[in-house]
């Protein structure tokens, strides 16, 4: 089974899913994958899946088919921005991980070590969604704007101008030149101003 050139951490998690769940959910997954890239996969599609096409040339309808492939496409690109999210979530509690009491230095390593694999899950992620086009919004230090922002919280610091975003709870994306998810950011608004 080819697995698209993956990192050795994502490659070990996908033969340790294909012992547990069987070679039909790595392919499912290598499926998924593959869509994302537009490449065909190296192995056969559960039955469940009609196996991936190249989008053919215009034809009658055409116009309908690609429209439905685009939303897909942007859907699938959102649940991996879901994932991003929850591999960022792990990877900030394992960076400020503090061993208690009991918790020894193995504890710490082991966290720490963790926290590397994250990161570097994370990297990897970030460069696959940028190959396709998908790109972070940069909000912090910017005037909130209401096309690609959403206010989650407001801010009291008389330091900063009114309308400034200090703080992004949740990243937002572009795919292409389209807004594919708005920023969830945090606004100041001082008191007095």
């Amino acid at each position: 089974m080819d697995l698209l050139g993956l990192p050795p951490e994502i490659k070990r998690a996908l033969k340790q899913l294909a012992r547990q769940q069987g070679n039909e959910a790595v392919a499912e997954m290598l499926t998924n994958l593959a869509e994302i890239a537009d490449l065909e996969p190296d192995t056969e599609p559960p039955p469940s899946r009609a196996p991936i096409r190249k989008p053919a040339a215009s034809k009658p309808g055409s116009s309908r088919r690609r429209t439905t492939d685009n939303q897909a496409q942007k859907e699938l690109l959102l649940d991996l921005l879901d994932l991003r999210d929850r591999l960022q979530a792990g990877h900030d509690q394992a960076v400020r991980f503090r061993p208690g009491r009991l918790g020894g230095h193995s504890a710490v390593r082991f966290v720490a070590s963790m926290a590397e694999g994250m990161a570097m899950n994370l990297r990897w992620l970030d460069e696959t969604l940028a190959r396709r086009g998908v790109r972070p919004l940069a909000v912090l230090g910017q005037p909130f704007d209401p096309h690609t922002m959403h206010v989650a919280e407001l801010s009291d610091d008389p330091t900063q101008a009114r309308g400034l975003v200090v703080g992004e709870l949740r990243k937002g994306f572009h795919y292409q030149d389209q807004l594919l998810r708005s920023a969830e950011v945090v606004v100041n608004r001082p008191e007095g101003k």
